[in-house]
């Protein structure tokens, strides 16, 4: 019986040090985005401070980084954000009701840095804003939270990091 589980392991170590090898691999070649968001008592948005907001704009990015080549790296410092829209102050308190306005765009302000091998290749401070964002056809047509401000991080993501065709 010992020797049955020996011959047994000997068959099972291989296939299972190569099945974690592959699962290994992507993570390593693949490239990585890491989302940090600095001050957030200070930011201009009382919503936008709140967890569950910040987790949503951290994995939007990630999830766009998954499009940068092999190899490079982003790193994304958030400073502020300023969701669209304003709070009304004449609703019921506890009921916090959004309206759009022109005078009211999304905005960010990110520093980034994008690496390759440990090499900088590009670093800078922007401020992102849309003053047209009601007119955003991929924002209005989008379902779910902010949508707006995914829409201007999307569009920010493809123009400063999609590889040329």
């Amino acid at each position: 019986m010992i020797m049955t589980a020996n011959r047994a392991q000997r068959r099972i170590l291989p296939l299972l040090c190569g099945t974690l090898l592959c699962a290994a691999l992507p993570a390593v070649a693949s490239a990585g985005v890491t989302v940090k968001f600095s001050d957030v008592s200070g930011y201009g948005d009382r919503q936008a401070q709140e967890p569950s907001t910040l987790d949503e704009f951290s994995r939007l990015l990630q999830r766009l980084g998954q499009r940068l080549p092999a190899g490079q790296d982003l790193a994304i410092d958030v400073l502020d954000v300023r969701l669209a829209g304003m709070v009304d102050p004449f609703w019921p308190a506890g009921s916090e009701v959004r309206v759009l306005r022109a005078t009211t765009p999304p905005r960010f302000v990110l520093r980034y840095v994008l690496s390759q091998k440990g090499r900088r290749l590009r670093a800078d401070t922007v401020t992102l804003t849309d003053i047209n964002y009601q007119m955003n056809p991929s924002a209005r047509l989008a379902s779910g939270r902010f949508p707006y401000e995914k829409a201007l991080l999307s569009d920010w993501f493809k123009s400063q990091f999609s590889a040329p065709r």
